[in-house]
């Protein structure tokens, strides 16, 4: 059996001076590479997704509800879309970007960027379609199970959202699931209801 850490969204715009900031972004981009220093072998994977926009349809709006719809953020190639400079990603294995086409919060609906990529983008003129990762490339089930994961820990922005989509995925495709409430921000102020949405969902919140 294998034990993964998945790294959900550490990127600009999720964090303080980004286009969908979250209060909290940049303190969990650092106390997430604290703890990985500490216990990265602990793991024997580490994966981290993106939100990797390129035309998401109405999840972008000019007068979002932030519900299900939001400010532009995360377009693929563009700093807001790199992940954050306090994020250490020296032990991490493969990224998995979501959303290029339609809104996507689970990092189970993303595909592998590819190894010769720079995961966090360059900004430069051009179509942002040429950023997309190959449609061919493998999800992140397929690579979890490719390498015998059978424990997952979740941690990143946002707690109520893509980070609980994430977890509650990765139950419903039979991983053992835990969050680590700590290396976790969210967008509401009260996060108690997504807490226990993940709990009844078979996540453990630690």
């Amino acid at each position: 059996m294998s034990r993964a850490l998945i790294i959900v969204d550490v990127q600009n715009d999720f964090c303080e001076g980004g286009s969908l900031a979250v209060k909290g972004g940049a303190r969990v981009a650092g106390a997430i590479s604290d703890y990985v220093d500490a216990h990265h072998n602990e793991f024997d994977h580490i994966v981290a997704t993106q939100d990797w926009h390129i035309d998401p349809g109405d999840h972008f709006s000019d007068n979002p509800d932030f519900k299900d719809s939001w400010p532009p953020h995360c377009v693929a190639g563009t700093r807001g879309a790199e992940l954050h400079p306090d994020l250490d990603t020296e032990y991490i294995q493969a990224y998995f970007q979501k959303g290029q086409y339609a809104a996507a919060y689970s990092g189970f609906e993303g595909l592998m960027a590819p190894e010769d990529a720079v995961p966090t983008g360059e900004r430069q003129p051009g179509d942002a379609s040429r950023f997309a990762p190959d449609e061919d490339a493998i999800g992140l089930d397929d690579w979890l199970q490719s390498h015998d994961v059978e424990d997952v820990v979740v941690v990143g922005i946002a707690t109520d959202y893509c980070v609980m989509a994430t977890s509650l995925d990765a139950v419903q495709a039979g991983y053992s699931v835990t969050v680590i409430r700590s290396l976790t921000a969210g967008i509401a102020e009260d996060l108690e209801e997504a807490v226990a949405e993940m709990e009844l969902g078979g996540v453990d919140v630690a």
